[in-house]
C-alpha cells in the first residue's frame, strides 16, 4: 500500500466536484491548528532572538520558515476560501540580539530545544486528530501533510538535541519484582 496513492484517490473526487461544506469538528481543529501553529511560531521567533547556539538558531529559522510558516499561511487560505472567520493574526516578532537579558530570565538553549521538541511532538499528535477526525478527504490530507512536515524536520532536529546532550529520555527500568 503506498500511502500517496490512497490520499491521491480519496481527494481525487473533491477536485473536480463540489465539495460538501465543512463541518463544526474540521472548522475547530483547523482554527486550533492555526492559533496553536502561529503561538509556537511566535515562540520559535522570540527563541531565536536569545538561543545561542548557531545551530539551533539556524534549526530555528528552518523551522519557522520551512514548516510553521508555510501550514499558518496554507490554513489562512484555506480558511479563507471556506469562508471561516478567524481573528487577526498577531505580527511576526523582530529579529535582534536579546542575549544580554540576564541567565534567569531567559531560557537556555536546551530549554529552547526541549521545548521545540515538545511543541512538535504535540503538533504531530494534534494532526493526527485533525486527520482522523475530519470527514473532508482534502482536510484530511492537510493535515496529513502537516504531520509529515513535523515528522521530517523532528527527524533532523533530533540529531542535534543527540549531539548536544538535550535530548531528554526517561530513566531504565528494571524491575525488581518477581516474575509470576
Amino acid at each position: 500500500m503506498n500511502i500517496l496513492e490512497v490520499l491521491n484517490d480519496a481527494i481525487k473526487p473533491f477536485l473536480d466536484g463540489e465539495k460538501p461544506p465543512l463541518n463544526v469538528g474540521e472548522v475547530m481543529n483547523l482554527w486550533f491548528y492555526l492559533t496553536a501553529t502561529e503561538q509556537t511560531m511566535r515562540g520559535e521567533q522570540t527563541s531565536f532572538n536569545i538561543a545561542l547556539d548557531p545551530e539551533l538558531k539556524e534549526k530555528l529559522q528552518q523551522v519557522i520558515n520551512d514548516v510553521h510558516r508555510p501550514i499558518f499561511e496554507e490554513l489562512i487560505a484555506f480558511l479563507n476560501a471556506e469562508g471561516v472567520p478567524f481573528t487577526e493574526p498577531s505580527r511576526d516578532k523582530p529579529v535582534g540580539d536579546f542575549r544580554s537579558i540576564p541567565e534567569g530570565s531567559r531560557l537556555s538553549d536546551e530549554e529552547i530545544a526541549s521545548l521545540l521538541s515538545f511543541n512538535l511532538v504535540l503538533g504531530m499528535n494534534y494532526a493526527c486528530r485533525g486527520l482522523t477526525e475530519a470527514v473532508r478527504p482534502d482536510v484530511a490530507a492537510m493535515f496529513a501533510k502537516f504531520q509529515m512536515k513535523k515528522l521530517t524536520f523532528a527527524i533532523t532536529f533530533k540529531d542535534l538535541l543527540i549531539r548536544r546532550g538535550w535530548l531528554k529520555t526517561p530513566p531504565y527500568f528494571k524491575s525488581e519484582a518477581p516474575v509470576r
